[in-house]
């Protein structure tokens, strides 16, 4: 890993002295979503991949290697994110089943933010892609921070597609790079075969990363060139996990750990790595508190920066209909183990259909299994159905591919997670699941 590690005893040391920002000087806050992406980084210590940007985003803020989304597909995580509560809790847990109203009394983020006198611009030059299943008109103010007033303080969300499965490839990505990642020197996760077809995805999708990191760059260039850079926090995250097999879709680590780099200069140490158990919903807590907004009390997250920020020793995540599959599984993730439910195991792992036209690797997958030639792990991807329950001990198998949830020796940790996810389910009096029994 390219950061020095630093360790630390309560998040509340990650300030410097100036704990709480004025009135006067609010700061600006720029939350940057690449899309589809795991920690796939250089920063984050994968090799092959050049990130210079990310990287020196972390080295002048802190780097958080435990930080999940709620869902692993853009429209359930981007739900959670707007609002700071579950995507179960307010029905919006699908990919996009539009037309839904938010409980009364919930609010996007962006709309307490206005309220207390920031504005709220969408896009900035890249994508305006917000893609909720609630309105919330106007959910922001516009589409450029440069169109606040004078002195006003600003959040603006910017999306970078790129990392994105475009219908096209990533073909023009790799001819327009400078330096295409080689097929040759790529790692490739266990479950996926070693084929020519499967390096050359993969490279192309870190050709990808490589290029959203130089928008990154033109991102923090123009904080600059503007000179509100020292008065902006800078929050990098993605809005769910890679978009591989295993990966996006799929509660495993690869569908829901993204990346998280928080720079705020003057208020947060720099080079800073943190493994605490951080939920994105935590995030949108967090923006609040630091812009000095009165936290609802339906918030599930918390913050994690400021004098009020908690730890979790847990995180919790759920997938439900991605397009035509609907698929019903939840997961609790402590730093060590992994707990999934599936209540559809007899969906096995069935992809939808723009996945499958999609993913160059499943076609090739395909044909090996048919000739024999994959590995118990690599047959995974092709399984006709999956276990009710899942248990998976992340430090000696940080792949997922050896569930213990038979195990007498790893009884007492599934039934410690069983008792979690039921609380969860019943806390959040779960839609999903709801739905699904009266089905």
């Amino acid at each position: 890993m390219s950061i020095a590690r630093l360790f630390f005893a309560a998040l509340p040391t990650l300030l410097l002295a100036r704990e709480a920002p004025g009135e006067t000087e609010r700061p600006n806050i720029v939350w940057i979503m690449a899309e589809d992406i795991s920690t796939e980084l250089a920063c984050y210590g994968h090799p092959s991949v050049k990130t210079p940007n990310v990287d020196n985003l972390a080295r002048q803020g802190a780097l958080h290697t435990n930080a999940f989304c709620t869902a692993p597909s853009c429209t359930p995580s981007r739900n959670a994110m707007m609002t700071g509560v579950y995507q179960t809790r307010t029905d919006t847990q699908d990919q996009r089943r539009r037309g839904i109203t938010l409980s009364e009394g919930v609010k996007p983020i962006t709309h307490l933010l206005r309220d207390a006198g920031y504005y709220t611009a969408l896009g900035c030059g890249y994508s305006a892609k917000t893609d909720l299943n609630f309105k919330a008109d106007p959910l922001f103010d516009g589409i450029d921070w440069r169109n606040r007033k004078a002195g006003q303080p600003f959040f603006a969300q910017i999306t970078l597609p790129i990392t994105h499965r475009q219908k096209e490839g990533w073909d023009s990505v790799r001819e327009e790079s400078k330096h295409p990642v080689d097929p040759e020197n790529v790692d490739l996760p266990l479950y996926f075969p070693d084929h020519p077809v499967c390096r050359q995805d993969w490279a192309m999708y870190l050709d990808a990363i490589e290029k959203m990191d130089s928008q990154v760059g033109e991102i923090l260039r123009r904080l600059e060139e503007e000179r509100i850079a020292d008065n902006t926090m800078v929050i990098f995250i993605g809005d769910n996990g890679r978009c591989h097999l295993r990966g996006k879709c799929w509660l495993y680590d690869p569908g829901i750990h993204v990346p998280l780099i928080i720079r705020w200069p003057g208020h947060l140490k720099q080079g800073m790595i943190n493994d605490d158990m951080i939920s994105m919903i935590d995030i949108s807590a967090t923006i609040l508190e630091i812009a000095g907004v009165e936290l609802p009390a339906y918030l599930d997250g918390h913050p994690i920066l400021g004098p009020r920020a908690k730890k979790r020793d847990y995180i919790f995540a759920a997938r439900d209909l991605v397009d035509e599959v609907m698929d019903h599984i939840r997961c609790v993730r402590t730093d060590r183990f992994k707990y999934i439910r599936n209540y559809n195991p007899e969906n096995g792992y069935h992809e939808c259909e723009y996945v499958q036209a999609n993913r160059p690797m499943l076609t090739t997958i395909r044909e090996l299994h048919a000739q024999g030639k994959l590995t118990e792990a690599q047959q995974l991807l092709l399984a006709k159905t999956k276990p009710k329950e899942e248990l998976y001990d992340l430090q000696a198998d940080p792949y997922e591919v050896n569930n213990l949830a038979q195990s007498a020796k790893h009884r007492e940790t599934l039934m410690e997670l069983r008792t979690l996810m039921d609380d969860w389910v019943t806390d959040t009096k779960d839609n999903g699941l709801a739905q699904m029994k009266s089905r």
